[in-house]
């Protein structure tokens, strides 16, 4: 389970945004491919109100990552395409 800070840059420091909430763990018995479902809730500016959907898996031992937007509420309804993570 998580619920962690969104901001508007990676430093902790910067302008809060909302907050990215949902779960993940382990699906994979192979390599450390994650199974997550998180919602990103926008509490300030322009998107406040709306939310942003991901499910899909998510191969962490991967560098540069897409994971799927699946759908979204607010000025996000109906949202479809791809967030890139990089570690």
């Amino acid at each position: 389970m998580m619920d962690n800070l969104l901001t508007e840059e990676q430093e902790l420091t910067s302008k809060k945004v909302g907050r990215a909430q949902g779960m993940f763990g382990l699906a994979s018995l192979e390599d450390r491919g994650m199974v997550m479902l998180i919602n990103l809730a926008f509490t300030e500016g322009e998107f406040a109100g709306s939310t942003l959907s991901m499910l899909g898996r998510n191969p962490v031992q991967d560098t540069v990552r897409e994971l799927p937007i699946v759908g979204g509420t607010g000025v996000f309804r109906f949202a479809r395409g791809y967030a890139i993570a990089k570690s």
